[in-house]
């Protein structure tokens, strides 16, 4: 039997890999391994090794890789340490990383260096941020590419990959969003203690290239959402550099009645409040990517999403209070049909059947690089 490890790091990252460590729970010739870091250790954003343990899942190794003011570099030097040692214990045949964090890059770099297959998921796609550098760096150290849609395939292609590499599976958490184990509206609410009739969902991340001007930028959100009329449950912003600057901030509304905050929800429970919610307004990608599949408008603000706003439905807005609040206005009378360009919901059965295959595991690990003529 093969030793596939699954690296995370964040709820959202454990939300699209999930499926894919369920549906080789009780395989017969693949043994899932759950290497857990990053912000599941955290006490501050909700310790979320809780949620995975929940879920039953076994071979769960914990490593804490973010000490006191530790830079995203030495953030990505200590998790490189800490999965190396892992791995030459465990000798996995797959190592399997999801998208733009530090954690995915260092699971890449180690796979690499010690001549083990290393799987990305979601792949070949854009945002113009520094998580864009992130992603396309942990693609290059990939040997396998497990992408959202037939864009992020051409995107590899012409960063050299060569096409045998790449499998079109679709994005892993819509099989989440339409699964018939998502728990009821009422469930969710009484869960959380979200005693709102209507409300909508916020959540506002740091984009680490604009760092200076973070501060302004969330003054203006929280200030736009505290005028408006609406209520809302509000996440907290994922680890990045400047998230002590959003949560300073947060600090203001916290007894404001107006706003339910966590920093954490159950990536189901998330789904459901999302699907029943007004809008979602901020930065996230659960508003370009889980919304529309719901039919749920989105309010982004900035540029943190900048290149992954492809539906025109999505109300795309500067980080100005004014501006924020004319769109607050806007969505009120928006009405939005469900969309999807992200897969069809069976990613994990996609992704089984491609670790089937011999053509995957006789992929070489010697990597080549593809010119696009």
């Amino acid at each position: 039997m093969k030793k596939i490890v699954f690296l995370t790091g964040t709820r959202a990252d454990f939300g699209k890999l999930k499926p894919l460590m369920a549906i080789l729970q009780d395989s017969s010739s693949f043994i899932p391994h759950i290497f857990v870091t990053g912000m599941h250790l955290q006490k501050l954003y909700g310790y979320t090794l809780i949620e995975i343990q929940k879920c039953g899942f076994k071979n769960i190794y914990e490593f804490e890789n973010h000490g006191d003011n530790l830079s995203m570099d030495r953030t990505l030097a200590k998790t490189v340490e800490g999965f190396s040692k892992y791995v030459n214990e465990l000798k996995p045949d797959l190592i399997v990383v999801h998208g733009d964090r530090v954690e995915a890059l260092a699971g890449s770099i180690v796979g690499s260096l010690n001549n083990i297959l290393v799987a990305h998921i979601e792949g070949g796609e854009v945002s113009g941020t520094i998580d864009e550098l992130l992603r396309h760096a942990t693609s290059k150290m990939s040997h396998i590419h497990f992408v959202s849609n037939d864009l992020a395939k051409k995107r590899l292609l012409q960063m050299g990959e060569i096409p045998e590499s790449v499998f079109t599976i679709g994005s892993p958490d819509i099989d989440v969003m339409f699964s018939d184990k998502l728990p009821t509206l009422e469930t969710a609410k009484s869960y959380y203690d979200v005693n709102f009739e209507d409300y909508a969902i916020a959540m506002f991340h740091p984009v680490t290239t604009e760092i200076d001007s973070l501060e302004a930028q969330i003054t203006n959100y929280v200030n736009a959402l505290k005028k408006s009329n609406d209520n809302y449950v509000l996440i907290y912003p994922n680890n990045d550099l400047g998230s002590n600057i959003i949560l300073i901030a947060y600090e203001s509304i916290k007894t404001n009645p107006k706003f339910r905050i966590f920093p954490s929800l159950r990536f189901e429970y998330f789904l459901v409040l999302l699907k029943n919610s007004k809008y979602i307004i901020g930065n996230s990608s659960a508003g370009i990517r889980e919304a529309p599949y719901y039919g749920v408008s989105t309010i982004n603000i900035g540029t943190r999403q900048r290149n992954r706003s492809l539906n025109e439905k999505i109300i795309n807005v500067k980080s100005e209070e004014s501006v924020i609040l004319d769109a607050i206005d806007k969505v009120q009378h928006q009405t939005n049909e469900a969309i999807g360009k992200f897969g069809e919901g069976n990613s994990a059965e996609l992704f089984l059947e491609s670790l089937d295959t011999d053509e995957l595991w006789n992929i070489n690990h010697q990597k080549q690089f593809v010119d696009k003529n």
